[in-house]
């Protein structure tokens, strides 16, 4: 064995007669369970000029940034909506909903501004009248029982589609939404566990 003598003085083995170690089996990619993509959206309320706020939705935990600032987590898969409500001195400037799904990653996302990574946009509608429209629609999805975050996903598309086609005037029809009952909801469930 060779030895030689440290800096501080002492004694010590040679590199060359210690034993190397085995080299290590590197995953190709990181284990699904210890990486889970999570969705980060954020939130916020400034009194009578801003409030970007979850309607409906389950998240994994909330974080508040500071007084006016947070964010809320979504485990891959969740269903949540966020509505956006704008004023200035002169009134209301913009109402938005968007109803989202958070990604897999194996899932294409949308970038969205304050959703970070991304997420699947179900539904998404602007102006007064048609946010009021799908509130009203989220309200009686409610009242049955139904938790609104298990909607199946058709649904938010559908009810996207209906507004989008929807021109407010003196000479269009009234806008006619379609329902979400317990037996569409109940078909909808059994089409998500045969998959």
């Amino acid at each position: 064995m060779n030895i030689h003598t440290t800096p501080d003085g002492t004694v010590a083995p040679s590199a060359a007669a210690l034993p190397l170690p085995l080299p290590q089996q590197l995953p190709l990619q990181p284990s699904p369970v210890s990486s889970t993509p999570l969705t980060r959206v954020s939130l916020a309320y400034v009194h009578q000029r801003f409030n970007l706020y979850l309607r409906f939705g389950q998240p994994e935990h909330t974080v508040q940034l500071d007084h006016w600032r947070r964010c809320a987590v979504f485990k891959p898969l969740a269903t949540f909506c966020r509505v956006r409500w704008q004023a200035n001195d002169h009134g209301t400037t913009l109402w938005q909903l968007m109803v989202l799904q958070a990604g897999t990653p194996l899932n294409t996302l949308q970038r969205l501004p304050g959703v970070r990574p991304g997420a699947r946009l179900l539904l998404h509608t602007e102006g007064e009248l048609k946010v009021r429209a799908v509130l009203q629609q989220i309200d009686a999805i409610e009242a049955q029982g139904i938790d609104a975050c298990t909607v199946a996903a058709a649904y938010w598309g559908t009810l996207g589609n209906r507004l989008a086609a929807w021109t407010a005037g003196p000479s269009s029809a009234p806008l006619q939404m379609p329902a979400y009952t317990a037996e569409r909801h109940a078909a909808a469930l059994t089409t998500r566990d045969l998959q």
